[in-house]
C-alpha cells in the first residue's frame, strides 16, 4: 500500500473540515493567537483559522500552505469580511522568507523535511523576524510513534529540547511539551516555542 503525500494527506482532512464548517482553532493556535501581533507570516497555515482571527484583531497576514482548499477558503474569508489577509498556496518545500515580519508563524510545519530542509527553514524564519518580534513555532519530536502523515523518510522529528536551543539568546516566553494519544495506539509528541526575537543585535 503506498503512503499518501503530506499534501494528500492534509487536503483530504481539511476538505472534511470545510464541509462539516470546523475552524475552531486548536489548542496551538490558542496559545499562539495571544502572542500573535503586527505584520504576521503564518507558514503552513492549513485552513487559516490563526491567520483569520489574527487578521480579525487588525494584524496584517501573509498566509502560506500547499493545500488549495486551504487556500481558496482563505481567499473567501478574507474577502467576505474584508481582513488584510492574503493567502498564497506554495510549494513549502523550496518556499523562502524573502521579508521581514513582527511574527512569524510555523505551527505543525517543520517536521514534514527532512532534516537539512527543518533547519534551514527555521533558520529563515529566525532571521526575517524583526528585533523585538516573536517567533512561534510547534513541532513534533522525538517519541512520536504516529507517523502515517509521513512519507518514510521525508521527515524530521526534532529531540527533545532541540527547539528551545534553537533559539538561545531570545527571549522564551513559552515552552511547552504536549503529548496526545494518536491511532493505532500510538502517541504525538509535541514542542511549542514562543520566543521574542531581541531588540538590539547581541
Amino acid at each position: 500500500m503506498s503512503v499518501p503525500d503530506s499534501v494528500d494527506f492534509f487536503e483530504r482532512q481539511f476538505q472534511g473540515q470545510v464541509s462539516a464548517q470546523d475552524f475552531a482553532l486548536n489548542p496551538f493556535e490558542q496559545l499562539a493567537l495571544p502572542n500573535v501581533a503586527g505584520s504576521v507570516l503564518d507558514l503552513g497555515c492549513g485552513l487559516g483559522n490563526l491567520s483569520v482571527e489574527a487578521a480579525r484583531r487588525g494584524c496584517s497576514v501573509h498566509a502560506v500552505d500547499a493545500s488549495p482548499t486551504a487556500i481558496e477558503h482563505l481567499r473567501t474569508a478574507a474577502e467576505r469580511e474584508r481582513l488584510q489577509l492574503e493567502a498564497l498556496q506554495a510549494d513549502l518545500a523550496d518556499y523562502r522568507v524573502e521579508r521581514d515580519y513582527d511574527t512569524i508563524v510555523a505551527i505543525g510545519l517543520l517536521m514534514f523535511f527532512r532534516r537539512e530542509r527543518a533547519l534551514e527553514l527555521l533558520r529563515q524564519i529566525k532571521v526575517a523576524v524583526r528585533p523585538g518580534g516573536r517567533a512561534i513555532v510547534n513541532v513534533l519530536n522525538e517519541g512520536t510513534t504516529y507517523l502515517g502523515m509521513f512519507k518514510p523518510g521525508e521527515y524530521y522529528l526534532f529531540g527533545a529540547n532541540e527547539l528551545e536551543q534553537a533559539f538561545a539568546g531570545w527571549t522564551l516566553l513559552a515552552a511547552r511539551h504536549d503529548t496526545f494519544p494518536a491511532p493505532e495506539n500510538a502517541r504525538k509528541a509535541f514542542t511549542t516555542v514562543i520566543a521574542q526575537k531581541p531588540s538590539q543585535p547581541a
